[in-house]
């Protein structure tokens, strides 16, 4: 388990930007539960309650500068 500082990842980040709405609206219509919050911890409670601890023990270079910049 990662404590502390997450690396940033440039390929993944741009990745996760580009996804387009057509790609979404196709999935969702498909995959009945596709992008519906909760279903997580129904498919992979394993990997559910890992990613849950992972995002609240870790932080991101880039939320730190989100609430520099709030303030």
């Amino acid at each position: 388990m990662k404590f502390g500082f997450r690396k940033p990842s440039l390929k993944k980040s741009i990745k996760a930007r580009t996804t387009g709405k057509l790609k979404r609206k196709v999935k969702k219509a498909v995959i009945p539960f596709y992008g519906k919050k909760g279903t997580g911890i129904v498919k992979n409670p394993k990997k559910a309650v890992y990613n849950k601890v992972y995002h609240r023990t870790s932080f991101s270079i880039f939320g730190i500068f989100k609430k520099l910049l709030k303030k």
